[in-house]
């Protein structure tokens, strides 16, 4: 039997449709409707339909002139994937023809072209893959992109958006988009989400922003701005939300209408994209628990900058402060966040917010900790002096504060 080819079996006391991907060790392995692969008896395999997606393997996507220009730079992810049926594995897609087999009705929306940056589990994302991936966006918005599509893992996708936000002053919309569920899951939102990244790329929007599922519903893509969005769930497709602020933007399924608020940064035609790539990687990210050892402080002795996720207002135990304070007064950065993620930073109403401030720890106002930690690496990258970097960290540049711009 082929691989691809859809057949009927009788599974757990019910009939089940599936997919026909290979026999092994005498039994055949199908995947069922709902995702899973399973080994059942070929003897109990009744064939209903030949494979169908063989046929369009390698063909070349017409793309329509008139249409906007957008590139798609590819780091990873499953945003762009599909069943290679002879094993039954999700292979991702990186060239602009496969990613248009991949989502139809993008040739609907633009013409791309497609740059593979990266092809690693987004957990291996680096400094230097976001200094190399701002670089890229940049020179395809001086080469012509009205837009550019970032394809990525979700689970450093927010990490991802922030840095680039704070490396590169866009005139067009940068978009990043991932898929929380695999092409070959009957769920999937790649497709829809692959759709409105593509329509929000064409959009009036000029800024970084993350395109994902708004609810678990398919009707609405949500617009977060790149330094106001966390992931907050494991598997939900609805999984990333702005915090501290609403989305910047929405883009309707299946219309692909685009609505963008008052806030959102707005397109600049006629402005050139501003690159400033440098990053300290000498910078770290702590959070603080009761109970937590100064030596876990100490460790970062040596470091540029240190960003810490405090409780409440933004605090510490006594013997962290001390910690603290060793460090700035050997000029290392450190700036404060909250564990809340929701709510300002404010060490001026109890005695341990004073102490913090008294050892020269900065308020990291609205900052989520991640946005905060890729920030003060953007910020030590571009000044060696500590009260222009204390300036830099305090100052709203990209949203980060989570008010208006």
């Amino acid at each position: 039997m082929e691989s691809g080819t859809e057949v009927t079996c009788q599974y757990a006391g019910m009939e089940q449709t599936a997919t026909y991907i290979t026999e092994r060790d005498g039994m055949a392995v199908i995947k069922l409707n709902s995702g899973y692969n399973i080994g059942v008896d070929p003897a109990c395999l009744t064939v209903v339909a030949a494979p169908e997606m063989t046929e369009t393997v390698g063909m070349t996507i017409e793309q329509n002139p008139s249409l906007p220009q957008l590139s798609i730079i590819s780091t990873g992810g499953t945003i762009a994937s599909r069943v290679d049926y002879r094993t039954g594995a999700v292979t991702s897609q990186f060239t602009a023809d496969d990613i248009m087999r991949a989502i139809p009705g993008l040739a609907d929306i633009a013409r791309f072209r497609s740059e593979v940056l990266a092809s690693i589990l987004s957990e291996n994302m680096t400094p230097a893959i976001w200094q190399t991936l701002a670089t890229s966006i940049c020179n395809e918005i001086k080469n012509g992109a009205e837009g550019v599509i970032v394809t990525h893992g979700t689970d450093t996708l927010a990490y991802s958006a922030a840095a680039v936000s704070f490396m590169l002053d866009t005139p067009a919309p940068v978009i990043f988009v991932g898929s929380q569920r695999s092409a070959d899951r009957p769920s999937s939102d790649n497709v829809m989400n692959g759709l409105a990244s593509a329509a929000a790329a064409t959009s009036d929007l000029g800024e970084v922003a993350v395109v994902m599922h708004a609810s678990t519903n398919d009707d609405t893509c949500a617009i977060h701005r790149g330094t106001r969005v966390r992931k907050m769930h494991t598997s939900r497709r609805d999984a990333f939300q702005s915090l501290g602020t609403a989305p910047i933007g929405s883009v309707a399924y299946p219309s692909l209408d685009v609505t963008l608020s008052k806030d959102a940064v707005r397109r600049r035609p006629d402005t050139e994209p501003v690159l400033s790539p440098k990053l300290e990687e000498k910078v770290g990210l702590s959070t603080f628990y009761p109970g937590m050892h100064p030596d876990l402080i100490h460790a970062f002795e040596g470091y540029r900058g240190l960003v810490v996720s405090g409780t409440g207002l933004g605090h510490t135990s006594a013997p962290v402060i001390e910690a603290l304070r060793s460090l700035t007064d050997a000029g290392t950065v450190v700036a404060m966040t909250s564990q809340c993620l929701n709510g300002r930073v404010c060490d001026r109403v109890y005695d341990t917010g004073r102490d913090l401030l008294a050892a020269g720890v900065l308020e990291g106002d609205e900052m989520l900790p991640e946005v905060a930690y890729v920030k003060l690496m953007w910020v030590l990258g571009q000044t060696n002096d500590t009260e222009e970097a204390a300036r830099l960290m305090t100052t709203p540049l990209r949203g980060e504060f989570g008010r208006c711009l």
